[in-house]
């Protein structure tokens, strides 16, 4: 009874391969490992057999169902710049040179939105005269913030200018004009620079698109 039930499952198995013409073993993974981009930014597919050699490999690469790049010998695939025109579903193939097998892989979602706007607010202190300047970027996760004051060509205000209360806040109380604008990956892209807002005097300021 078990050895018919093996036997059963491994027709079975083999019958599921060989109608959709694939063995549905490679994986396909990326980098950097988000799911969601920004125009102007790159992300890099990885397509790997988990057989033999890479060099034993050609990869193929589909886009929402169809070939957008044709059999080679890179395993990798960087797409940049990214436009929104790239949001879609990815997955690549392998042929083995050999074996003449062919190898299908998981399926990868990517979303790409236009360059974002970092959001700046303020709050106002009374006790010791000083106003926070809060600095986001939807959506949040994996952001560093950057504070000028001036014009968007000054350079960078650095730790000891002002007083960094946390990244993304800054208390200030220098008169002048201040911006924001978030900063993330290795390779740093940057957001759109916020609106500005300009503090006066003691307390007051006035915010600018």
């Amino acid at each position: 009874m078990g050895h018919t039930f093996l036997c059963v499952l491994q027709f079975f198995l083999l019958n599921t391969i060989f109608s959709s013409g694939y063995a549905q073993d490679a994986v396909l993974t990326v980098e950097p490992n988000w799911s969601s981009f920004f125009a102007g930014q790159s992300v890099t597919l990885i397509c790997d057999m988990k057989e033999g050699k890479d060099t034993d490999w050609k990869y193929r690469w589909n886009k929402d169902g169809r070939e957008f790049v044709q059999y080679n010998s890179h395993k990798r695939f960087t797409l940049q710049p990214l436009s929104t025109s790239y949001s879609g579903r990815y997955h690549c193939f392998g042929f083995h040179s050999s074996s003449n097998g062919i190898k299908k892989s998981n399926i990868v979602s990517l979303t790409v939105s236009d360059k974002p706007k970092a959001k700046l607010t303020t709050t106002i202190i009374p006790v010791g005269g000083s106003v926070t300047l809060s600095c986001s970027v939807n959506p949040s996760s994996g952001w560093k913030y950057y504070w000028y004051r001036g014009d968007q060509s000054s350079e960078l205000l650095i730790r000891h200018d002002d007083v960094f209360k946390s990244n993304g806040q800054i208390s200030v109380s220098q008169e002048g004009q201040y911006w924001c604008r978030g900063g993330r990956g290795q390779s740093v892209y940057y957001s759109q620079y916020s609106q500005s807002v300009r503090i006066n005097t003691l307390g007051e300021f006035d915010k600018k698109i």
